[in-house]
């Protein structure tokens, strides 16, 4: 018999082993899963830095173009004003006006073209921010997963060892020793009474008889009185 409870104790162990194995596994995997999210998290956020920085340079030299086109147009302005002055020559003037017109030109064709790679690229940057974003989205997510998960398994091993522990014991051998110990109990009791009895000396005819002299019975007088003044009122003589 006690080679079957062996075993089936021992089996009883492997189960629960198992259980908490199981438990284990996928904390650790959400654990695993979870430094993985944070390398790709650190990794996108450096690429998403990199567009940023090259969005903001796009947009620096796309400004910069335009207010450079802005300016070969002010200085063209300012040639024909010196000619309309007379302190330019006339041909000399509108000469010079055309060239400035045509960097203006060119500068503002380089302006347009950066603008238009700058949008791009901010495309570029909105997508990977929202990636971004989702991903920390989703690493939290999991860690708030994996706390809920530990705290479950930490109170799975807790109630499997209570129960292991409340499966040893014996409800009824226990119920059984207890009603033993009442029984035997109940017998002490019983002899220390009858000891008692036997100890307590036995009462004399000569104290019975003092006892009954020097204690008269007052309920009995009392009823006597009350008996001869009843027999008077009725006319009773004795």
């Amino acid at each position: 018999m006690a080679g079957i409870f062996n075993r089936l104790f021992k089996m009883g162990q492997a189960e629960a082993h198992s259980v908490v194995n199981k438990m284990e596994d996928p904390i650790k995997m959400t654990e695993q899963g979870v430094r993985d999210l944070k390398k790709d998290l650190q990794a996108t956020m450096q690429s998403l830095a990199e567009v940023k920085a090259l969005a903001n340079r796009m947009k620096k030299e796309a400004d910069n173009s335009r207010k450079l086109a802005e300016d070969y147009e002010r200085k063209a302005r300012l040639l024909l004003q010196k000619m309309q002055s007379g302190e330019l020559d006339g041909a000399e003037a509108e000469r010079l006006a055309r060239e400035a017109l045509s960097k203006k030109a060119e500068a503002a064709q380089k302006a347009v073209e950066g603008m238009a790679n700058f949008e791009k690229q901010k495309g570029m940057v909105d997508q990977m921010q929202g990636n971004v974003d989702k991903l920390k989205s989703t690493i939290s997510s999991y860690e708030n997963d994996l706390i809920t998960l530990k705290a479950r398994a930490k109170t799975a091993v807790a109630t499997r060892k209570i129960n292991q522990q409340m499966a040893k014991t014996d409800p009824s051998g226990t119920l059984a020793t207890l009603g033993r110990m009442r029984e035997r109990v109940e017998e002490e009791e019983s002899l220390a009474s009858a000891y008692g009895e036997l100890a307590s000396p036995a009462a004399s005819v000569d104290d019975e008889i003092n006892r009954a002299l020097s204690s008269p019975d007052t309920k009995l007088l009392e009823a006597g009185d009350s008996l001869a003044a009843l027999k008077t009122q009725m006319g009773i003589s004795d």
